[in-house]
């Protein structure tokens, strides 16, 4: 954290921004090869026929895409067991108002899956006002093939498969993003991120990077004990 006294004139201030400067332009010129990267990364055909079940009845996989090219699914923490979405998921959820019109205008959906059963998610989805596409995969095997609902018999090992390694992991659901493409009716899983590579959707992560606060995570238990449900916090 910076220090209250760490007070300069502007001249110093501008040399130091100046040296940040090239930083930054350093990390976007990474971030775009990096994106590059992502794009150019093999596919994989998505042959097995996941069912989920949505407010209008079944839907396959390739129903998801809504007649886009593309689809970016936010892979939810909800245990069947419980009766409402994990608090880190729905700070995540929070950041998608808006943007479903924005992704379509580039040939993308964007679609919530989680393996709580429909009628538990209708529930915390009218409560938290949310209005993005959300869906139960509940019954099928898609949550675990996809690395974010595991075994209570690994969890207790201290061996589930996540984000790419065998690892610890506290809870049977995880969180994560998967995109697909389509070429007709075919489906090809392309790309999936876990852990914090899904940081780049929560906005307000991004914009507390910029103040000399920060995230003010440092002492907590974990990083994201401080987010609760928007409709929690002190004067919701």
């Amino acid at each position: 954290m910076t220090a209250v006294n760490n007070v300069v004139n502007r001249e110093a201030w501008l040399a130091a921004r100046l040296e940040l400067l090239a930083r930054e332009k350093a990390w976007t010129r990474e971030g775009d090869a990096l994106a590059a990267a992502r794009r150019a990364l093999p596919r994989v055909r998505v042959d097995t026929p996941y069912v989920f079940t949505g407010p209008d009845g079944e839907r396959r996989l390739l129903d998801l895409f809504a007649g886009k090219r593309q689809l970016v699914m936010y892979h939810f923490m909800f245990d069947p067991s419980k009766d409402q979405g994990c608090r880190s998921c729905s700070f995540v959820a929070d950041h998608f108002a808006g943007v479903q019109v924005h992704l379509a205008a580039r040939d993308t959906a964007l679609v919530v899956v989680s393996r709580a059963p429909l009628a538990k998610i209708a529930a915390f989805r009218a409560r938290m006002g949310w209005t993005f596409p959300w869906l139960s995969s509940h019954g099928s095997s898609f949550n675990y093939d996809f690395g974010v609902s595991f075994d209570p018999a690994d969890v207790a090992a201290q061996a589930v498969d996540y984000n790419y390694k065998k690892q610890a992991f506290p809870h049977p659901e995880a969180p994560g993003i998967s995109v697909f493409v389509r070429e007709g009716d075919a489906v090809y899983h392309t790309y999936s991120t876990y852990g914090r590579g899904f940081e780049p959707v929560m906005t307000t992560y991004a914009i507390l990077d910029l103040t000399p606060l920060g995230r003010q995570e440092e002492g907590l238990e974990f990083p994201m004990a401080w987010v609760r449900h928007h409709d929690s916090y002190d004067g919701a």
